[in-house]
Order: C-alpha cells, then sequence, then structure tokens
C-alpha cells in the first residue's frame, strides 16, 4: 500500500483551506507520516491536480486500486465523482468509504423520504441506528519494492499570529490524549461545563475530528462506556457535527445563500470599519473582545463565546452572517464548511432548526452569567485586569474613579463599545419585522 497526500486546494474553489486549516493540515500530516514510519510505511505528498498526480502515481507505483475517504463539501462531491470515473475507465479499481461520520447523509431521511430540516427528529432517528465500531490500527503495512516521488512539504502560513497555536497537538496522539481527558474529567459536568470558557470544559475535538485524526464512531465507542452515555449532552453534540453534514449535503447552496429564502431580502448594512474592529476583538464589549483575540491568538474560540461574538456581529451591527462566516474560515484551525455553515445560518436565524431572529444575545449579561469571575475576559483583555467584577462586563458603566485606580482609558488603551446594545437591538428587530412583512 502507498499512503499519499495530494494537496489540491484549487479544487476546492473559494473554501480551499485557509491560514489557521494550512497550520493545522501542515503538521497533522508530518505526525501522520511519523506514524505510518512506525508501522513500515510513508506519506507521499504531492501538490497539484488530484486526478493527475493519482495518474502519475498510479503508473510509477503500477496500482491496481485506488482507495479514499469520503468528503461532503459540494466541489470535492464533484471533484470526487470526475476522479471515480476517469480512474476506473483506466481500468483502476476505485472505492470510497465513509471515515469521517457516524451515518451517511443520504441514509438518513423524515417520514416523508426527505431530508430532516429540524434537529431533534433528525438525532432521535440517529441514536437508534447501529453504530459499527471502529477497526483497531494496523500493526505493519506493507510498503512496495520502489516508492514514488515524494514533494516536500510547506503549507506553514507566514504569518507570526500562528505562534499562539502552539497549545495544540495535531495528530493522532493528540487526539486520543484529548478525548481520554476529557471523558476523565469533563464529561460527566458537561452540562454546565461546556458553557464555561474560563474552564476547560469542553472536548477540544473539532480540529482533530475535522482533519481525520479521530473519528466519531471512535468517540461514540468511547462514550458507549460512560454511564448514561446515550443521551448525553455531549453526544448530542456530535449530532449537530453531523446535521451538519446532513444539510450541507442535501443544501449545498447554504454555504452562501440563507436557507430560509425571505432571509434574501434582509437589509445587511456594509460597514468596514465596524467589521474590522470585531474581527481584532476592538467593540468594547468585553466578553466579544476576549473571543476574538482568544481565536486570533489560538485559531480555536470556546463554543458559548462563538455565539455571543457571532450574535453581535449580525444583529448588533447587522453586517452579513456570510462575513463572519468568512473571518472563522481563515482563522479557525477546525474551520469545517459544514459546521461553519450552520453555525453562523443558525445565528442569523436564516438557517435549519435556527435560533430565531429576535433571540440576541446581551453581551454583558452573557458575560456575567458565563465569566462571572472574569477568568477568560482577564486572560484575552489584559488591560480590564484591574476592574472589578462588577464593571468587568461593563467597563463604560464604571465610576470614573474605578477606571482610573484600574489604569483604564475608554477611547485610550480601552476601546468605547462601538453600537449601543439596546439600541442596536431594536434596530435589529425593526429590520426583521421589515422581512416579515
Amino acid at each position: 500500500m502507498v499512503p499519499v497526500f495530494i494537496h489540491d486546494p484549487e479544487s476546492e474553489g473559494e473554501w480551499r483551506s485557509g491560514e489557521a486549516s494550512n497550520w493545522w493540515l501542515h503538521h497533522s500530516l508530518e505526525r501522520l507520516d511519523e506514524d505510518l514510519r512506525a508501522v513500515g510505511s510513508r506519506l507521499i505528498v504531492r501538490q497539484g491536480d488530484s486526478l493527475k498526480e493519482l495518474r502519475s502515481i498510479a503508473r510509477e507505483t503500477g496500482a491496481d486500486a485506488v482507495f479514499w475517504n469520503r468528503r461532503y463539501e459540494p466541489l470535492v462531491i464533484e471533484r470526487d465523482t470526475r476522479i471515480k470515473e476517469a480512474l476506473s475507465t483506466k481500468g483502476l479499481e476505485t472505492q470510497s468509504f465513509n471515515g469521517a461520520l457516524l451515518h451517511e447523509p443520504w441514509t438518513i431521511r423524515n417520514k416523508a423520504g426527505k431530508p430532516f430540516r429540524v434537529f431533534t427528529p433528525y438525532w432521535r432517528t440517529c441514536v437508534r441506528m447501529d453504530v459499527d465500531a471502529p477497526l483497531p490500527r494496523p500493526r505493519k503495512i506493507k510498503a512496495p519494492k520502489k516508492w514514488p516521488r515524494s514533494n516536500e512539504l510547506d503549507l506553514l502560513p507566514r504569518l507570526n499570529w500562528a505562534e499562539g497555536f502552539k497549545v495544540w497537538t495535531p495528530g493522532e496522539k493528540g487526539a486520543t490524549t484529548n478525548l481520554k481527558r476529557f471523558l476523565s474529567t469533563a464529561f460527566t459536568d458537561y452540562g454546565n461545563g461546556r458553557d464555561r470558557p474560563d474552564r476547560v470544559g469542553t472536548s477540544r475535538l473539532s480540529p482533530h475530528l475535522h482533519f481525520g485524526e479521530i473519528g466519531p464512531r471512535q468517540i461514540w465507542a468511547a462514550v458507549s462506556k460512560c454511564p448514561g452515555w446515550r443521551h448525553s449532552q455531549f453526544l448530542a453534540e456530535i449530532g449537530w457535527r453531523e446535521f451538519a453534514h446532513h444539510l450541507l449535503y442535501h443544501f449545498p447552496a447554504t454555504t452562501n445563500e440563507p436557507l430560509r429564502p425571505e432571509f434574501k431580502k434582509f437589509r445587511w448594512r456594509k460597514n468596514a470599519q465596524a467589521l474590522r474592529a470585531w474581527q481584532r476583538g476592538q467593540t468594547g464589549y468585553p466578553i466579544v473582545d476576549a473571543g476574538l483575540r482568544e481565536l486570533w491568538t489560538t485559531g480555536w474560540m470556546h463554543n458559548r463565546v462563538r455565539m455571543i461574538v457571532a450574535s453581535f456581529l449580525v444583529k448588533d451591527l447587522l453586517i452579513d452572517w456570510t462575513e463572519g462566516a468568512k473571518w472563522f474560515w481563515d482563522t479557525l484551525v477546525d474551520a469545517d464548511l459544514a459546521s461553519n455553515t450552520l453555525g453562523w445560518q443558525w445565528t442569523a436565524g436564516c438557517g435549519a432548526d435556527a435560533a430565531p431572529f429576535f433571540r440576541i444575545f446581551n453581551p454583558t449579561s452573557q458575560g456575567e452569567k458565563f465569566d462571572g469571575a472574569g477568568g477568560y475576559v482577564r486572560r484575552w483583555c489584559p488591560e480590564l485586569k484591574g476592574l472589578p467584577d462588577k464593571w468587568l462586563h461593563q467597563p463604560w458603566n464604571a465610576p470614573a474613579h474605578v477606571l482610573e485606580t484600574a489604569a483604564i482609558k475608554l477611547g485610550g488603551n480601552y476601546p468605547e463599545p462601538i453600537v449601543n446594545h439596546s439600541t442596536a437591538r431594536n434596530v435589529a428587530l425593526d429590520a426583521y419585522q421589515r422581512i416579515k412583512r
């Protein structure tokens, strides 16, 4: 067997991997090569057109079969379909497999035979279905007598901000370590801990899942050994990932267009200055700024905070959700087209099973509720660390002497709010009423 990775970003169009994803991919492939060498093999790396490179490797090795695991992004499906047809006509056996999901998107339908658009009945259907047990990793892989040519791996971004990504350990070992840590320390209190950004209460498996370093069947098998596992909130989060791929497969246009057609008429604002302030964590709302600074520094953001910052962009600033989706796509190490699309359309109220548009997160109360002691904000907005808890999530309301004692100058070393939340909320609701009418 000849293990091959072909870097072919051109075939993925506008949704080719962003800078953060490329950082992870580079290190993930390095770890994969090390793991393969430990069992007598190695990884062949090529760049360019996938079909052309596969044909070349087949000629060099005399291969008579090509196998791969399926992906579900619209353009990748089209590419892989062309590859399968072209290789088959040349006499090569071609097979693709499911290595990324519990269930294939086309195998789950509602009673009317149509795709689900609501999560709860979708997941109820899934949990009643059998899940295949994962196979053990191979102890030995037989190598060919002569290896084909392999290119140097060079996907690392040329940006200094990737320095903070060293908090991660890409690769299968990092994935299994995270899973064991989570099940032994945070699983039993996941229902509460998952909402606390100041704690390590989540699995942090999303990038490992996206890059195939661990599969959902492995997670299912591990979780099934825990009491009450089948109805656990954590397993439901794995279900949301499945649901995201279900939706993307059946509604491929949702990467750029709202699933609910009435939102095509929504009057989003063009405000480059506000968008830039949001991207850089300079909105004047501490929980929002902390989340976006965490993202920029580490390539990841806590899920509760993702909802808060997304709500702020689309409802406080009235900026199109696609702008947020593009920013996350380029800066998240776990950037997954299906989950990213579902998450942003959910927040904007325009997707499947979406939060209603009138559910607008108050960034102040959200910060006080989920980061009451301020550990998260003080870590990522250190200029605010001297503020008492009472004022930490609303520094603009703090008395002048409190700000002076904390060495904070609003509009100086920390920005004033770029928008008044109460006013912005009313404007957003009015805009929503207009499309309803």
